[in-house]
């Protein structure tokens, strides 16, 4: 109701088509903030159709609309545009051959031809033969039909609407744009707040991920001296148990996470952040629309990719769905969150700023800056002359509807969990498999074989048993699988165990942390340690110190950075490119981006 202008476009084109319509005003009470009255009975009997006015924040008048559609609602008997008389014959051609019911729906085969896949090419063939004919030029009449749909709606408006001028709030609105929109203090603005959102996730979250990760550490214990040894228990404690626990620990963290952006949309703030990087965007060959796709990839590449669509140019799209994947989704928040714990320091700069805050920031600032440096040499090798832009609303300053907020932490949180744990339950049951099983007898003869190793060595039962563990978890079918990768990786500071979790991890990202967790607990004695504690405590054989040193723990970082999300967005990419082709030139770059920066940072730092 508060931009009946720009909205009311499809409604003219809808009654032309004859398809029964209601129009539903929503935030009445903005417009009547706004100091805009609309006489309702005044614009039904206009566009002879129902029109109700709701509050969909408080849900006012939503009873009365669902009353409205159980009714029979007959389709409006005005026309609003008329063809010209030039193309009248053509048109009447159309709908004729095609036994259309209105002139407007024939019109709409001329100008849409290309796009409706459900005519045949002899059907597209006719049309376009017919339109070449009559001189029809789509973007000639198009362009005359939008300016006079929108004369006819700028004069049905000064009819019913009644405007006084800008209350005081909103002009104070537009003083809030001003600066938050601004070409320097905008983007310091954001900025912070990003800040803010990444101190938030430590520092509010780990409270909770403590208790989760011990209660699981604990849950396992409990259970593995419950239930008598056997290939099934084991399972359950080695592999289901260490694997779902990998994930529910960062439920705090994704809901935090989710909450900040939920408040930030329901404000209004986030389309002013969608306005503001359009500015940045264009420069690197961004188009404008790219923006949303680029944001929602926070969340998850898959939609992200697909919201591509409302991109007209191709060129411009494939550039944008290229350099999405770079964007840090929310299933690689587990291996951040992990990683950046094990190697920065719970130290705060200042006695405010934590230190694992700053480091999480960076890493999607970094994925950020990956993406726009990719789409400008795309932009260089894809040329293109066509340029579509950013058209865009900004919506009025509100108070977050808390319920809103709470539904968005909900539902996105329980779709991480379950769309993660279906794909972690299936992974942590193969895994132990692999893990637990291998060929030929060296699993049988474990034990001869660290007694043959040890020698004249005193080992305690404890450390006999880790030995066993390690021996068994070394040479079984996963033992075998990690071995085969590993001069591939150790470059880059990685183990063979590492190694695991890189190739499982592709199916989600998320799942790095549950293997490194279930094969942990295969290859050692600790049945009561959390998964930090198993990083922690895991040791190189060759330097005798942490695995996870600061060059380690970087280098993974920067790797899980640059390399492709998914192979579910690798499939979503084939599905929106219509091929291979580019799906696997983007994995080769992502890839190879991914290992190189990996490579160069732990040589640099070890």
């Amino acid at each position: 109701a508060t931009n009946l202008k720009n909205c009311m476009l499809l409604l003219t084109q809808l009654i032309d088509l004859q398809i029964p319509t209601v129009l539903t005003l929503n935030m009445m009470d903005l417009a009547a903030r706004s100091g805009q009255s609309i006489d309702v009975q005044t614009l039904s009997a206009a566009l002879d159709l129902p029109v109700v006015m709701i509050n969909a924040r408080t849900g006012q008048g939503v009873v009365e609309l669902k009353k409205l559609l159980t009714t029979s609602i007959k389709p409006s008997s005005k026309t609003i545009y008329k063809v010209g008389e030039e193309i009248e014959p053509l048109v009447k051609d159309i709908q004729q051959k095609f036994n259309l019911g209105t002139r407007y729906q024939a019109y709409q085969f001329l100008q849409q031809t290309d796009n409706l896949s459900f005519l045949t090419s002899a059907d597209k063939t006719y049309i376009t033969s017919q339109a070449k004919a009559a001189n029809f030029f789509q973007h000639k009449y198009q362009g005359a039909e939008t300016v006079m749909r929108y004369s006819f709606i700028q004069d049905l408006l000064n009819k019913v609407t009644l405007k006084s001028s800008d209350p005081e709030w909103k002009k104070f609105s537009y003083r809030i744009d001003k600066v938050l929109t601004h070409k320097v203090w905008g983007y310091l603005i954001f900025f912070s707040v990003l800040f803010l959102i990444f101190q938030s996730i430590f520092a509010w979250a780990q409270i909770p991920m403590d208790f989760i990760d011990s209660t699981f550490a604990r849950l396992s214990n409990v259970l593995d001296n419950f239930f008598p040894d056997g290939p099934f228990f084991d399972l359950i404690t080695q592999g289901i148990v260490p694997g779902i626990g990998g994930i529910v620990i960062f439920i705090p963290q994704i809901a935090i996470l989710f909450a900040c952006i939920a408040i930030l949309e329901e404000s209004g703030y986030m389309a002013r952040v969608v306005f503001l990087m359009d500015k940045i965007m264009r420069k690197f060959g961004l188009n404008g629309k790219s923006v949303v796709p680029l944001i929602s990839g926070m969340a998850c590449a898959i939609p992200a990719i697909m919201a591509t669509r409302t991109i007209e140019n191709w060129k411009d799209r494939l550039i944008t769905i290229f350099v999405t994947p770079f964007m840090s989704c929310s299933a690689r928040l587990p291996v951040f969150t992990i990683l950046v714990a094990l190697i920065i320091p719970d130290v705060k700069l200042f006695g405010f700023f934590n230190y694992q805050g700053l480091v999480l920031m960076g890493l999607y600032l970094l994925g950020f800056f990956a993406a726009l440096i990719s789409a400008f040499i795309l932009k260089l090798i894809i040329k293109t002359k066509e340029r579509s832009y950013l058209i865009m609303e900004m919506p009025t300053y509100r108070k977050p509807k808390w319920s809103n907020v709470g539904y968005t932490i909900i539902e996105k949180t329980k779709s991480f969990v379950f769309e993660a744990g279906k794909v972690i339950l299936a992974i942590s049951v193969v895994l132990w498999v692999l893990a637990s099983y291998g060929p030929g007898d060296a699993m049988s003869k474990a034990e001869e074989a660290i007694k043959f190793e040890a020698g004249q060595t005193e080992l305690s039962a404890e450390e006999f048993e880790a030995r066993v563990a390690s021996y068994k978890l070394e040479h079984s079918y996963a033992g075998i699988v990690g071995k085969a990768l590993e001069p591939v990786i150790e470059p880059l500071g990685y183990d063979w165990k590492i190694g695991i979790a890189l190739v499982t991890s592709f199916a989600a990202r998320e799942v790095f942390v549950s293997t490194i967790a279930t094969i942990y607990s295969l290859g050692g004695t600790e049945d009561e340690q959390t998964i930090k504690g198993r990083l922690r405590s895991e040791i190189n054989p060759v330097t005798g110190g942490p695995r996870y040193t600061p060059a380690v723990g970087l280098s993974l970082l920067v790797f899980y950075t640059f390399a492709m999300q998914c192979m579910s967005t690798l499939a979503v990419v084939k599905r929106e490119t219509k091929g291979w082709k580019w799906p696997l030139i983007q994995l080769a770059y992502m890839t190879a981006l991914a290992y190189v920066s990996a490579f160069v940072i732990y040589q640099s730092l070890s």
